[in-house]
């Protein structure tokens, strides 16, 4: 397609390093969907015949059939999928394809083609998104009132409701959308018409080929068009955000489903077994998903690294932009259905979690709080007199609530029989009830505001 430059075809190696078909054959249909609009707006605006533009946009339907059918093929001699596109369409209808290339280089091609991919998978990732959502709803929704121990630094540190926690990792998965969201509004300008770099001297309408695409418009600076990736950028920096929030639960469900802890049981559909030991049942799923964010956070890394030294315009090292997205957007999507299929199907012991709560002293910051409220002490007195009543409770192997009045009163005698409302989990829960607080109506209150802006409800 660019040979009359040369007196010799490049070389083997040469073929191979130039290629991109095998990876950017992806793109087919965002292509040949450039290409309809670009066709029509050419023939539209007179800039090449009627019958031409007829022929050629059939021409495309054709091709589209053909690749629908039978795949893409990988010719390295063509090059990458709009080379391969357009000589698709010289053997369907002649010398007339020739035509369809008129005011449009390469390089306003794949940046069109490129954003149309991105835009797309920030969608899929949205609605995908939007599934674990609701999945994490209905299961918060069932266990509102489930205790289970909260942890800071991976110690027992307060109750919380297995509710609350879960609603936690709804908060994030909303962030991830509005940053896909974002994203996609940031991307959502048109660089066809760019042409190379400097723009067409061809009479075309790029707002036309922009709404033809479902752009809001076309992009406003031709160099900047076809020369940067951030919008592929930003898409991997929602994934990447995203991955390492998907990561985080997955690691609880490692963790919960072990032994040791027992929280949870994930469901054969989401474990595998041991080739020599037979007892096993091991969440390699979640482990995947686990292990998948570092590739994620990766690609971002790879494409930053690609783009990080480039001058204007366009450079040959952007054919490298691809593939981190291409991956990143498979394994996202795999962790994204995995963690939706874990967190419907796992059974969660509760009580077994209850259990746990109540073993480690989580409700001191209650017997703390108590003497503030009630004996009117201090703050750090109060938490000097608690650390005090755990000492004990750990000494004589009881819980706080199993203290004895005589032995708390010992410890500081304006201590009466009513701090014992206070020190079960349950009681626990059930005085955290400040916006966003872990309280069962807390907890029912912010299912329903997610539930709605999900349109859920009811």
């Amino acid at each position: 397609m660019w040979g009359g430059r040369f007196a010799e075809g490049p070389s083997a190696v040469m073929r191979e390093i130039n290629a991109s078909i095998p990876f950017d054959k992806r793109l087919w249909r965002q292509d040949l969907r450039g290409s309809q609009a670009h066709v029509a707006m050419l023939g539209k605006q007179g800039i090449i015949p009627v019958e031409d533009a007829a022929s050629i946009s059939e021409g495309l339907d054709k091709v589209a059939a053909d690749f629908e059918a039978n795949g893409v093929p990988e010719d390295l001699a063509l090059e990458d999928i709009h080379m391969l596109s357009e000589s698709r369409l010289a053997e369907a209808i002649g010398p007339a394809a020739g035509r369809l290339h008129t005011a449009r280089s390469r390089n306003d091609q794949v940046a069109t083609d490129f954003r149309l991919w991105v835009r797309d998978a920030a969608d899929q990732a949205d609605a995908a998104l939007g599934a674990l959502i609701g999945a994490l709803l209905t299961r918060a929704e069932e266990h509102a009132e489930s205790v289970m121990p909260g942890f800071t630094h991976l110690q027992v540190a307060q109750p919380v409701t297995l509710g609350h926690h879960l609603m936690a990792y709804v908060e994030m998965m909303g962030r991830d959308r509005s940053r896909f969201r974002d994203a996609r509004a940031r991307m959502n300008l048109c660089p066809l018409g760019s042409a190379a770099l400097a723009g067409t001297g061809f009479p075309i309408d790029r707002e036309a080929t922009a709404a033809a695409l479902g752009f809001d418009g076309p992009t406003r600076n031709s160099l900047d068009s076809v020369s940067d990736r951030d919008f592929a950028l930003d898409y991997l920096s929602a994934a990447a955000q995203c991955s390492l929030h998907l990561s985080r639960l997955a690691e609880e469900f490692v963790i919960w489903a072990s032994q040791p802890f027992g929280f949870v049981a994930l469901s054969d559909h989401w474990s595998t077994g041991s080739s020599i030991m037979p007892q096993k049942r091991n969440p390699d799923a979640a482990e995947l998903v686990r292990g998948h964010s570092g590739r994620i956070v990766g690609s971002l890394v790879s494409l930053m690294m690609t783009m990080k030294g480039l001058p204007l315009a366009y450079s040959k090292d952007m054919q490298d932009d691809k593939p981190p997205v291409f991956e990143a957007h498979d394994l996202l999507a795999l962790s994204i259905a995995a963690m939706t299929g874990m967190v419907e199907t796992c059974e969660f012991v509760v009580p077994r979690l209850r259990a746990a709560a109540e073993a480690g002293f989580s409700t001191a910051t209650d017997l703390a709080d108590w003497l503030v409220r009630v004996a009117d002490i201090p703050f750090r007195e109060a938490h000097h007199i608690t650390g005090t009543a755990v000492k004990l409770a750990e000494h004589e192997g009881l819980a706080l609530d199993r203290l004895p009045i005589e032995a708390l009163q010992a410890i500081d005698p304006r201590i009466d029989e009513r701090v014992y409302a206070a020190l079960s989990v349950d009681a626990s829960v059930a005085s955290r009830a400040s916006h966003g607080g872990t309280a069962p109506e807390q907890v029912r209150a912010r299912i329903a505001e997610a539930r709605t802006a999900l349109g859920l409800e009811g």
